[in-house]
């Protein structure tokens, strides 16, 4: 299955979740949330970077495991990056960490992306997720430091951000405490 425009979803949940208390891909719903969000906003195939758990994935994402994920957000994205498979249009970037992001935020960011680099913002604050074309892949790839995602990159580069207050709130939910502030 092709999504529009033959759109990727790339959902980075790799991580331990150390201040959290326990890896965030286990939060009940949050892989199920974050995947339909992506494909129902657009994206299809999915895929999904695990590392410190590997649970079993909703119908139709795909697994990309990242043995060395301990070593920080950049060598997931990096090995998401690298191992899609495919020569998609654009990757869509999604955390599994922003559980209030829906499709409808993921749809927005996608018809606004064209064949620019675009990220959803959040009353002016940059989050995810972000849409990134074919022709800056292989240069995001190639940027991408251990400890940094996409950041660095987007903000040397022109990208278009997508107003999406009005959809979600954008949250990164870090410790348990966060999702009631």
């Amino acid at each position: 299955m092709q999504g529009r425009g033959g759109s990727t979803g790339l959902l980075l949940a790799a991580g331990a979740g150390r201040r959290y208390g326990m890896p965030k891909i286990l939060v009940p719903g949050w892989l199920e949330h974050s995947v339909a969000a992506l494909r129902e906003g657009g994206c299809g195939p999915v895929y999904v970077v695990t590392g410190a758990a590997r649970p079993n994935l909703p119908d139709g994402a795909r697994e990309i495991h990242c043995e060395d994920w301990f070593r920080g957000i950049g060598v997931s994205l990096h090995c998401g990056l690298a191992n899609i498979g495919e020569n998609p249009e654009r990757v869509v970037i999604h955390l599994v960490d922003y559980p209030d992001i829906g499709p409808a935020v993921v749809s927005r960011v996608l018809q606004s992306s064209g064949d620019e680099l675009a990220r959803a913002v959040f009353n002016g604050r940059p989050g995810h997720p972000v849409s990134v074309p074919r022709c800056h892949l292989a240069a995001l790839t190639k940027s991408i430091q251990h400890q940094d995602g996409a950041g660095p990159y987007l903000r040397a580069h022109p990208t278009v951000a997508v107003e999406c207050g009005d959809l979600a709130s954008g949250q990164d939910v870090d410790t348990q405490e966060s999702i009631n502030d």
